[in-house]
């Protein structure tokens, strides 16, 4: 069974009574206003203000698929089962059925509908502790659906807790979160991994179980002095498309699934290799296939390689890609294969890939140059070379054979310990994710951001759409198309009209309608992101019809444009072909 007929197979049978849930489209895998995050990294990050009680235009029972990013754990991709890009199948009750709809629809899925051995299902259930009671409930409905006692494990907060930042005493007041039961698919062929211990378990990582689903029961909210429950219990499942696929196809790999076949196959073919020869070459083949996958879907949305934020990561990704390669490469030439997916309909994901691919050869080649000047290789200057350069250490293990010298693998490993620490202490925030950012300074800047826009297309011309967006307490990061960057008198005409509606003291409304009700408006919209049948239009004006602007947005915003205050354009930069990056600022008042 192929990944696509899973995937309708499971957005179908939720659709269909009694479930009745109303597909959803998947977030951008860059969210507009959530300066806590990078990616999106579950379905249900977009849905937190529902799951809290908003209502939601599509009701109370949603369902979708949603293209997803996690960097965690980025140094474990390479087994069989670790992906830094995935696609989550979701369905969610917005206080609406709870456990024992949710415990048996999904029974229901993955044995009638996907034909999975009920023998090889097994469950996790919460433990309980001092906050939150051992989840008996759950356990009952696993029980009288049939899954006997050994196959049902209890596991405490470090497994079985649900929320953005882990368990509760991390959780940041105001973030939601709850008991979650997991579900395990058994290959009985895969050979035990002794280092885990002779009786293995679920969780115990040893290959013999992949997780295939996460009930989660989002019933808490973080308070100053613990826990509360939510006014309502809501439900979140998520299922890895690529981890259900391969259990379907009785595959513990799931890079065996027709998802990556092609890129798999791209790579063999590139460096006449086989995977399934050699572990250390799959290993090095898993790798190239995920990033290439990873960095293909973050081109798509807009992003380019860079020294920060989303661009830094779409860097390490190619760049570390172009590591692995080299290993396979005889000739030490590397090249990356690139799958243009059905939704990428352009082929900048196979030029900006190659342009940064050449850019880091010669970055190694500096690396082979520095090693040059060096009379002995020690473990710390194998680390600054990895640090300085991105120099992997098996190439400056190389050299020093050469030379007759050995590296001393303590030592680089003690370094590269420490730094790794203090990039996860740094970036445990942004990596993770976390609630959107609904400050006043956010919201200012999203509404003059609207602005911003309905001015460009005033003074440059109806070409002009948002092709990404990124908005910090600090400022707002707009991308549209354009041959040329504007003149100052094209820049100063667009900040002056933004100002002048601001002075105006507009209104700000919203409209929730048809989404081809609101098309018929002239209401713009994002040129990466899928809406929902019912929409919100926002507009700034007396009037929907004779709105300065009108755009499809989810919110918050001002109420009154008098509320943002002046702004000011604080700079312009071309960031590709016939695409130009605006940054833009509220003055500081004096």
């Amino acid at each position: 069974m192929t990944a696509k007929e899973v995937r309708e197979k499971y957005i179908k049978f939720f659709e269909s009574s009694p479930r009745s849930h109303k597909q959803i489209p998947p977030a951008p895998l860059v969210l507009e206003t959530d300066s806590t995050t990078l990616f999106t990294s579950a379905g249900m990050q977009p849905l937190i203000p529902y799951l809290k009680g908003e209502p939601h235009p599509e009701g109370k029972r949603l369902v979708n698929s949603q293209p997803s990013i996690r960097l965690q754990d980025i140094e474990e991709v390479g087994d069989r089962n670790h992906t830094t890009f995935f696609e989550m199948l979701g369905n969610w009750s917005l206080g609406n059925y709870f456990k024992k709809e949710q415990i048996s629809w999904i029974y229901e899925f993955f044995t009638q509908e996907l034909h999975l051995d009920k023998e090889r299902l097994y469950v996790s259930v919460f433990e309980g502790n001092k906050d939150v009671p051992k989840d008996e409930e759950t356990y009952q409905i696993w029980k009288k659906l049939g899954i006997p006692d050994e196959r049902i494990y209890f596991y405490g907060v470090d497994k079985n807790w649900w929320s953005l930042t882990g368990e509760p005493k991390n959780m940041p007041v105001g973030e939601i979160g709850g008991p979650d039961s997991e579900i395990f698919y058994e290959f009985p062929q895969v050979e035990h991994d002794k280092k885990y211990g002779e009786k293995c378990h679920p969780n115990c990582q040893c290959g013999r179980f992949l997780e295939i689903g996460n009930c989660v029961f989002i019933q808490y909210e973080k308070v100053e002095n613990g826990l509360k429950e939510l006014p309502q219990k809501n439900v979140d499942f998520g299922g890895g498309l690529e981890r259900i696929t391969a259990a379907v196809n009785n595959e513990s790999d799931i890079f065996r699934t027709d998802i990556y076949k092609s890129i798999i196959d791209s790579v063999a073919e590139k460096y006449s290799v086989s995977y399934g020869s050699n572990e250390e070459v799959d290993r090095n083949i898993r790798i190239i296939a995920d990033h290439m996958r990873a960095a293909c879907a973050i081109i798509s949305n807009g992003i380019f390689p860079s020294n920060k934020g989303h661009g830094y990561v779409l860097r390490r990704l190619i760049r570390r890609s172009a590591r692995y390669a080299r290993k396979l490469s005889p000739n030490k030439h590397v090249s990356l294969p690139v799958i243009n997916y059905p939704e990428i309909e352009t082929k900048e994901p196979a030029r900006i890939i190659e342009e940064e691919t050449q850019k880091f050869s010669k970055t190694l080649n500096l690396g082979l140059k520095e090693i040059d000047k060096m009379e002995k290789l020690d473990g710390k200057t194998a680390f600054y070379l990895y640090e300085s350069y991105g120099f992997p250490l098996e190439l400056t293990e190389e050299v020093a054979e050469e030379r007759g010298q050995k590296i001393d693998k303590k030592i680089f490993e003690s370094e590269f310990k420490k730094h790794k620490e203090l990039s996860r202490t740094t970036s445990a925030g942004v990596f993770k994710g976390g609630l959107a950012d609904h400050s006043q300074d956010v919201i200012k800047l999203h509404t003059a951001t609207h602005l911003l826009l309905a001015s460009l297309r005033r003074v440059l011309g109806d070409h002009v759409v948002q092709k990404g967006q990124n908005i910090t307490r600090e400022r707002s990061r707009f991308d549209f198309p354009n041959p040329d960057k504007l003149t100052e008198e094209q820049l100063a005409k667009v900040e002056e009209n933004i100002n002048q509606i601001i002075d105006m003291d507009l209104p700000v409304n919203f409209k929730v309608m048809p989404k081809e009700e609101a098309l018929k408006t002239g209401a713009i919209h994002a040129f990466n992101e899928k809406y929902t049948e019912t929409v919100k239009v926002y507009y700034v004006g007396d009037s929907l019809e004779s709105a300065f602007s009108k755009e499809f947005c989810g919110g918050p915003h001002v109420e009154k444009t008098s509320q943002i205050g002046h702004v000011k354009i604080n700079k312009q930069e071309k960031i590709g072909n016939g695409l130009i990056r605006i940054y833009l600022i509220v003055e500081q008042t004096k």
